[in-house]
């Protein structure tokens, strides 16, 4: 419950922060997020507690979303690309500055993340981080074992 509840109001405060764009007459919020970001309650929550109607597309890669920024029009208010993709899609001119006045809650951003990811965009002009984090891999060693013996493993190929 708690979890959701944090869920909630981070994504809020997320979608929040760009529902004031350019369609805050229609009270609608165009998102691009990777499937499985926000589950489709969250955004449920956030048009009953703000009016504001969530058209929420997906997609499986950063190629499929670059392609779709870099074709123009896209009519996305909120695009969330990964941060080694963001530098290249700046410098290409999709994403308009943010205009920092109006988000009142940037300075509770954790600064160590803020300072990563201004690698990517100078000055965090164009983003707000969404997430950070890594991918675990998790596996049963003997189940492996038996697949593959006891040899010590150096490289990634034995997946591939």
């Amino acid at each position: 419950m708690i979890r959701k509840a944090l869920l909630l109001s981070a994504t809020s405060a997320f979608l929040t922060l760009f529902a004031a764009s350019g369609h805050a007459d229609d009270r609608v919020v165009n998102v691009y997020n990777w499937s499985d970001y926000i589950d489709s309650s969250i955004i449920e929550d956030f048009t009953k507690k703000t009016g504001i109607k969530v058209v929420y597309d997906t997609f499986d890669s950063n190629e499929i979303l670059e392609t779709k920024l870099l074709a123009g029009g896209s009519g996305y208010d909120v695009v969330v690309p990964s941060a080694n993709f963001l530098a290249r899609q700046i410098q290409a001119g999709v994403f308009q500055k943010l205009d920092k006045s109006k988000l009142p809650n940037i300075s509770n951003m954790w600064d160590v993340i803020s300072e990563r990811t201004a690698k990517y965009d100078p000055n965090n002009e164009y983003s707000v981080n969404y997430m950070w984090g890594t991918v675990g891999l998790g596996y049963n060693v003997k189940k492996v074992q038996a697949a593959l013996g006891t040899d010590k493993i150096d490289s990634w190929d034995v997946f591939f």
